[in-house]
């Protein structure tokens, strides 16, 4: 097997992106765990393949390190978003990427010639509990409420941003142990399709810090659907108003939940090598 690939990152969230239009992979599960191994293959949180697609500019299919698919991924999108401007694809600056989670839609963002970030609408988050999904006996949104796991209680709150998130407040987020607790609660039973799991510690309403454990990926260094679900979160808790700066261990993102309802997500994408994967 040989395909092309380059490796992109979106603070620190890094992922090998491959040109399906020119490039075959047979098995995208098998080259995922192959391709993303830190020691015997190039090294990152997920495999992207960028794709034809009938209703939108590109399709994006994202297959995490373990070779579980994910519905969607908010840093890879502006990853991906630059990667196809730069690579020729399109002359589009803003664009339709069709996922699993629906279309996304970014926007490449220049000042004096110079891009200076990567905007992207993420749509609606979704609070019912059935489209995240959560299991619970209710169809209410699922708000500061207490789950037991082992001998630990938490209070949290869930979001979907076509993706499940759970998210938690905390008052020292360094105090959480990521690694013990993060797969966990991620293979809740009341989580069908498991979860994503942020902690969260709120320095004021328009700043707050996150870390977060991975659905299929484990910590990683940011989350761009994670940071977007936090703030619809921290909006519903009343912990900080519509729009935040989001501190991740891989960087800044910029937050802001619109008067549309869509979720808007500003912030860098980073390409760091272009190469040939062999494997024989």
């Amino acid at each position: 097997m040989q395909f092309n690939f380059s490796k992109w990152h979106g603070l620190g969230n890094d992922f090998v992106i491959v040109n399906g239009f020119t490039e075959k992979i047979e098995d995208y599960q098998s080259t995922a765990i192959k391709v993303c191994n830190r020691h015997f293959g190039i090294g990152a949180d997920g495999l992207v393949l960028v794709l034809p697609s009938e209703n939108a500019d590109f399709r994006m299919r994202i297959f995490n390190s373990d070779g579980s698919e994910a519905e969607m991924c908010g840093n890879v999108t502006r990853c991906v978003a630059r990667y196809v401007y730069e690579s020729g694809l399109t002359e589009k600056t803003k664009m339709t990427i069709e996922t699993q989670a629906g279309l996304i839609r970014p926007e490449l963002i220049f000042n004096n010639g110079v891009l200076q970030t990567v905007r992207v609408d993420m749509g609606e988050p979704r609070l019912n509990p059935e489209d995240i999904p959560v299991t619970s006996n209710s169809n209410q949104p699922i708000i500061n409420t207490p789950l037991v796991v082992g001998n630990q209680k938490f209070n949290i709150t869930c979001v979907s941003m076509g993706n499940p998130h759970c998210i938690i407040f905390v008052d020292d987020i360094n105090a959480v142990n990521l690694s013990e607790t993060g797969p966990l609660i991620e293979k809740n039973p009341i989580f069908p399709r498991k979860t994503n799991v942020e902690f969260v510690q709120i320095l004021n309403r328009e700043t707050l810090m996150m870390r977060v454990w991975e659905r299929g990926a484990g910590v990683t260094l940011a989350c761009g659907t994670g940071a977007c679900a936090t703030l619809v979160a921290a909006a519903l808790n009343n912990r900080t108003d519509k729009a935040a700066t989001l501190k991740l261990d891989g960087g800044d993102l910029h937050i802001e939940w619109g008067s549309d309802n869509h979720i808007y997500m500003s912030g860098p994408a980073t390409e760091v090598f272009q190469g040939c994967y062999l494997n024989e």
